[in-house]
């Protein structure tokens, strides 16, 4: 097969991985920067050019695509669609769970357990947005951070109000979620590939530290997991429609609590902490869901 990895660097130990991956098992790679391609948007003949050239068409494409980046990157993955490229994630699936606030809404219609969470983006009611989630401590997050980036712990009424009115006072869209003391700072991450958790390790906070996060100094280490939390990770991944995905769960009194779902999760951590080639998993579900374009000609320009 033909492969592409959407990535902003062929450094970066995932795209390197999943390289390494792909060319031991005879496929084709190339790894293409989503901010340097360009589209031409037509019903007989889309493509996607890229320094200066027309890129030929794919077999199959791994996204792997920052979240500052979501717009174009899954502009880019709907393009490749277009194109008959079969992509791991889908443009709708990426953009359903970077969207904090409807993935967390489509997770709840599902029944999957999660923090009790409020959203708000201004409001003179604060103290009742506290209530709704539990009160005292709570925790405070910017819908649009990562790796842990905007994230607050309030552990006092005081603390909260003001952490709440600094993020309203810069207009910025926040949820406020009931903090799972019994976590006891530590979350489990596991990396799903296809209707398969196949790897999970837990994340251990420093001390000092509630983010859990390895940017955030967090240490990793392999974990067993439960039948419950395997099936939280996998009906989570499935009800936003991603077939690779890192879902991270806290343990609770009331059993699995989902706290997020990243539709491009890094390898390094994992593969480290688990020994687990997580690359390869990913490139033997390209291998049997992927089917090959026979005619290429038609999309080279």
């Amino acid at each position: 097969m033909k492969i592409a990895i959407l990535s902003r660097s062929s450094k970066l130990y995932s795209t390197k991985r999943l390289k390494e991956a792909a060319l031991a098992r005879g496929h084709e790679v190339a790894i293409i920067d989503i901010l340097k391609c360009y589209m031409n948007i037509t019903s007989d003949c889309p493509s996607i050019h890229y320094r200066g050239e027309p890129i030929e068409v794919f077999d199959a494409v791994i996204p792997r695509i920052g979240a500052k980046y979501t717009f174009h990157g899954c502009a880019v993955v709907r393009q490749l669609e277009t194109m008959g490229t079969f992509s791991i994630n889908t443009s709708l699936s990426i953009t359903r769970s970077r969207d904090k606030l409807r993935s967390l809404q489509l997770l709840s219609r599902k029944g999957i357990g999660m923090p009790i969470t409020g959203v708000a983006h201004s409001t003179s009611e604060i103290n009742d947005l506290i209530k709704m989630v539990g009160g005292i401590p709570l925790v405070i997050k910017l819908i649009e951070g990562t790796q842990g980036v905007g994230v607050v712990l309030a552990e006092s009424q005081k603390s909260a109000e003001n952490v709440i009115q600094a993020f309203f006072g810069v207009k910025a869209n926040i949820i406020v979620q009931e903090y799972i003391k019994e976590a006891e700072g530590a979350d489990i991450r596991c990396l799903v590939v296809g209707n398969k958790v196949v790897a999970a390790m837990k994340r251990q906070a420093v001390s000092g530290e509630f983010r859990s996060n390895i940017h955030r100094g967090g240490q990793a280490k392999m974990v067993k997991i439960t039948k419950a939390e395997r099936e939280t990770a996998l009906k989570a991944t499935k009800v936003l429609g991603l077939n690779f995905a890192g879902v991270d769960l806290l343990r609770s009194k009331r059993g699995p609590l989902v706290m997020e779902v990243n539709s491009s999760p890094g390898l390094r951590g994992i593969e480290q902490a688990t020994h687990v080639d997580v690359a390869t998993k990913v490139i033997e579900y390209l291998e049997k869901f992927a089917k090959p374009i026979t005619s290429r000609s038609h999309y080279q320009g």
